[in-house]
């Protein structure tokens, strides 16, 4: 593995650095947000932004309008745009839609890709993706799926909830995974203005970073024609792996800009403030935090590189992104909380931003599967279980 960047990614990491610096931070305390996430005003400028700088939705294909970059690029340039809450949403690759275009490119027929998968990718419209569900649904074990699909002449027929949908509040159309009659599971596109789909609430969260919050939605009798089918009847669990290896790997890059910038905003701080008469960051305490962040940045960074060159390889990668997530999820909420410490008051204040990171990032250890879950299936890989759930060897 090579990981020296090479002359054209080091341009578009300093392309991407400064684009979120000078477009996109200044927007960080503008008015058209709440606790479910920048308004669409505020998203769309940020995408017009992102467009005129070149960078808008780097991870698709250039046929569709992207850069179409590599994993090991988009390391890099998901990197930069996490360094600021807002700069994923300027970018158009923050969580659903990201996974969701890397899905649809994959899976998608063209005349989707043409009503729903382009416009996506251009950032005029939103996405969500709907298979998590309340209790006895499917949650981390996606075998407890309730929502059905009947067929009904050429159309199919679809009830059930789902709730914790991330982005679900004026999103123009679903991803929806639903049990078929012989257990299987099929995924089905459907636009969200339409009989059969009810928002009942949104959920109130520690977050608020993601456009459109995280809503329960109901669907009852929802008419879905065959030929909106995302795929094949009943590949619906392969298809989640398909966008759930990558996606918990670019959730990592992300996340490691916001944990960056939290060490930076801590770091100044103990250079500037002084205690005991000197500064806080040659206190020990202190110091030895500031070096267990580096630590941690590092070995985070390594891992999201070696997870991206095994996909860029061409390998399902399963098993390395489970790792990367519980590694960078875990090492990540490490580095915020240190610095909430170095901060004391203003830690836990507006006062800086990593109040605002520190509340963002604790459901990271959870999205895409908790630590726990991903720990119980790498075990069971590692000792020769094959029907372990989501990692499998390339």
């Amino acid at each position: 593995m090579d990981f020296s960047l090479s002359p054209r990614l080091v341009e578009l990491q300093q392309r991407t650095r400064a684009f979120i610096a000078e477009q996109v931070m200044p927007l960080e305390n503008d008015p058209r947000q709440g606790p479910h996430g920048p308004d669409e005003a505020l998203r769309s400028e940020l995408v017009e932004r992102a467009r005129r700088a070149g960078l808008l939705t780097p991870h698709a294909s250039r046929e569709l309008g992207g850069l179409g970059l590599p994993h090991i690029d988009k390391a890099i340039v998901f990197e930069e745009a996490g360094y600021s809450p807002l700069g994923p949403v300027a970018l158009n690759i923050h969580a659903p839609d990201e996974g969701n275009i890397h899905l649809m490119e994959a899976v998608a027929t063209a005349a989707q890709k043409e009503r729903w998968l382009r416009p996506l990718i251009d950032g005029r419209i939103r996405s969500c993706f709907a298979m998590t569900e309340p209790a006895p649904g499917a949650g981390a074990d996606p075998s407890m799926l309730q929502t059905t699909a009947v067929r009904d002449g050429d159309d199919y027929l679809i009830n059930g909830t789902k709730w914790f949908i991330t982005g679900a509040e004026g999103a123009s159309f679903a991803i929806i995974m639903a049990k078929m009659e012989d257990g299987s599971a099929t995924m089905f596109l459907a636009d969200m203005a339409q009989p059969g789909i009810r928002l009942e609430r949104l959920m109130d969260s520690l977050d608020a970073c993601f456009t459109g919050g995280h809503g329960v939605l109901h669907f009852e009798n929802l008419r879905v024609p065959a030929t909106d089918v995302l795929g094949e009847i009943g590949k619906g669990f392969r298809y989640a792996q398909i966008r759930l290896a990558p996606a918990r790997l670019t959730h990592c890059m992300r996340w490691l800009g916001q944990a960056r910038r939290a060490h930076d905003v801590a770091l100044g701080y103990a250079r500037r403030r002084q205690a005991f008469g000197k500064s806080l960051g040659e206190h020990e305490g202190v110091g030895f935090m500031l070096a267990d962040n580096e630590l941690d940045l590092h070995s985070s960074r390594l891992s999201i590189w070696h997870t991206a060159w095994v996909l860029d390889q061409g390998h399902k990668g399963n098993l390395e992104s489970s790792m990367s997530k519980v590694l960078v999820s875990e090492a990540t909420w490490r580095i915020v909380d240190r610095c909430v410490q170095v901060l004391g008051g203003q830690g836990v204040t507006s006062e800086t931003i990593v109040m605002r990171i520190f509340k963002d990032l604790r459901a990271f250890r959870i999205y895409d599967g908790p630590s726990e879950v991903h720990r119980w299936s790498i075990a069971r890989k590692v000792l020769g279980h094959s029907d372990a759930i989501g990692v499998n060897r390339p």
